[in-house]
């Protein structure tokens, strides 16, 4: 057994050791442990986009000599300003402009990147030849794939009652939801679980020096 002789891994290991404590009850220690790490990742966050957004987008371009259009990084700083408003009940309605804006461009920017994506994208992926005797396992799976994309689409179809064929067909579907879901939080806790094992590997080996990976 070799302990750590360096400062941060023990600070390191002391903060893990706070939040496990958690698993016993809420306490103090805990508490400290959680505000600590969104303190600290608040500050980084603002320094991070200070230094990556706000600094070469707008501060710089605008203090800049011979920057065409320097009007522009004005009124974009003054949408900026008008958000802090909110600090003040009096005036805080004029930070509604600038949350209008970034709502409004946003949606025009992204509306048709969003269509691309997860709708365009996802309708070309289950257009797929459903026989191919050279491949029957992929013949198999773009069965299943047709298949599943159907049953479901039916299951949230609520025009009609569930009844007869329509029913039977959205019960496949409702298996086909059960299976992703299910697939999707075995993915969640497997990644927790992985999250766990280097915290562990952290206290064993870099801290206490018991177990060497």
């Amino acid at each position: 057994m070799h302990p750590s002789m360096d400062f941060g891994v023990w600070v390191a290991a002391a903060l893990t050791l706070f939040i496990f404590s958690f698993l016993y009850k809420d306490n103090p220690l805990y508490k400290f442990a959680e505000h600590l790490f969104v303190g600290v990742s608040a500050g980084y966050v603002v320094v991070q986009q200070f230094w990556q957004v706000l600094w070469p987008n707008l501060i710089e371009p605008a203090t800049a000599a011979g920057t065409p259009d320097r009007w522009k990084f004005f009124v974009g700083g003054l949408f900026c300003v008008l958000l802090f408003t909110r600090l003040f009940p009096a005036i805080a309605w004029t930070s509604r402009y600038t949350i209008a804006m970034l709502i409004g461009t946003f949606a025009g920017l992204k509306v048709t990147g969003f269509s691309q994506a997860e709708v365009v994208e996802q309708v070309r992926a289950t257009m797929v030849p459903l026989w191919n005797a050279a491949d029957l396992g992929g013949s198999f799976n773009n069965l299943v794939l047709v298949v599943g994309v159907i049953t479901t689409l039916v299951f949230f179809f609520f025009s009609k009652e569930h009844k007869g064929a329509i029913g039977a067909t959205a019960r496949v579907g409702i298996w086909y939801l059960m299976i992703s879901f299910g697939a999707a939080y075995g993915f969640t806790v497997m990644s927790r679980i992985s999250l766990l094992i280097g915290r562990s590997q952290f206290l064993l080996d870099d801290w206490l020096g018991i177990v060497r990976f």
